[in-house]
């Protein structure tokens, strides 16, 4: 059967106007399951060339969406690349087209767990099959191929955007000029999984959960878990830069720390914002990453990358340490390393704008 094809534009969606593209076919998963359908949301900033090969790929992390950038005042929502996407920043949408998508699994407008299964008219829940980092860039792939992309300039992004860039080069050599990966490595750690683990657990346990058949958000496990995360996304040195011992108020002669009252508002900000068993599947996405799976070792899988590489790390990153950057650099063919110096931790590739415009500049020139 010929696919059909269907651009919905600016369709608003969690407070944001996406463009939608909607493939009426089957998409495979790595695993071999199938959804009779997918639809994926993104935004584009920016114009193709008649050849198709300015175009930037950039790549969202765990709880991230499409509006990376505000180039395009849809909506006066700032974007959470704003920092770096812009007029003679690294990525500039008068220079080049720049694409940012929401992944497969998202639940921001792309196909995902809280989407309609058209079998049953019902959300698909834990009924939707398992996606993997290679099932974000396979379906990415659909979207670069409908824009009329020839060649990628770069692909990046940061954490779970860097390991879609880690894979982009590995399974589309033809298209992918450069990468540049930030803050993460080439497969996941003991680390991270155990980290990702234990907030699985807490929305697990949230008995709104309901065995992911819930009617209304498990909000206080998802709460917890982002509680969590938040702890590994900054550093020792930031939190006591930023809050030391500071009461916030006293509770019955007990004191509710500023650092309390912070982990609280950011997990209580991403529960209103976000779905369960979404949080659920994009982590163990992450959890699957290792780009030698099925490619022999780290080192055999690295070296066939033919992509110009800037591997950049962050010095006070908890989650991702440095070693894992310079582990890239040092096993694929044509990378350096970049260390961006920041008391904010993981956090610091949305943050630290000067370093990342400055140093990703002379990369592309």
């Amino acid at each position: 059967m010929k696919n059909k094809i269907r651009v919905i534009e600016n369709l608003r969606e969690e407070e944001t106007a996406y463009q939608k593209l909607f493939l009426d076919e089957p998409f495979q998963f790595e695993s071999g399951a199938e959804i009779p359908s997918v639809t994926t949301a993104y935004e584009t900033y920016g114009k193709l060339n008649a050849e198709g090969t300015n175009a930037i790929l950039i790549c969202h992390a765990l709880t991230g969406d499409a509006h990376a950038s505000s180039w395009n005042n849809t909506d006066g929502r700032e974007g959470w690349w704003d920092g770096v996407i812009g007029k003679d920043k690294a990525f500039d949408p008068e220079k080049y087209f720049i694409v940012c998508s929401n992944f497969i699994g998202s639940c921001y407008g792309t196909s995902g767990p809280p989407s309609i299964n058209p079998a049953t008219n019902k959300k698909y829940n834990l009924s939707f099959p398992q996606m993997t980092v290679r099932d974000m860039v396979n379906l990415e792939h659909k979207l670069i191929t409908h824009l009329g992309i020839k060649k990628l300039v770069t692909v990046s992004g940061g954490s779970l955007g860097g390991m879609q860039s880690l894979e982009w080069a590995l399974m589309y050599p033809d298209i992918v000029e450069s990468i540049i990966p930030i803050a993460c490595g080439a497969r996941h750690s003991a680390w991270a999984i155990g980290l990702n683990e234990i907030q699985r657990k807490a929305i697990i346990e949230d008995p709104k959960w309901n065995g992911g058949e819930y009617t209304s958000q498990p909000s206080r496990g998802l709460t917890s878990a982002r509680m969590l995360a938040m702890m590994t996304y900054r550093s020792n040195e930031n939190f006591e830069n930023r809050f030391a011992r500071n009461v916030r108020e006293e509770v019955n002669g007990t004191p509710f720390y500023e650092v309390e009252s912070y982990l609280h508002y950011q997990g209580q900000k991403l529960a209103s914002r976000f779905d369960a068993n979404t949080y659920i599947y994009i982590t163990r996405a992450m959890d699957s990453h290792d780009v030698s799976r099925g490619r022999g070792t780290l080192q055999n899988a690295l070296s066939q990358i033919k992509a110009k590489t800037l591997s950049i790390g962050i010095d006070t990153d908890l989650l991702y340490p440095v070693n894992e950057q310079k582990e890239i650099a040092e096993m694929v063919p044509n990378a350096e390393y970049f260390e961006i110096k920041s008391v904010y931790g993981h956090d610091a590739f949305l943050i630290e704008f000067d370093q990342l415009n400055e140093e990703i500049k002379k990369f592309l020139i």
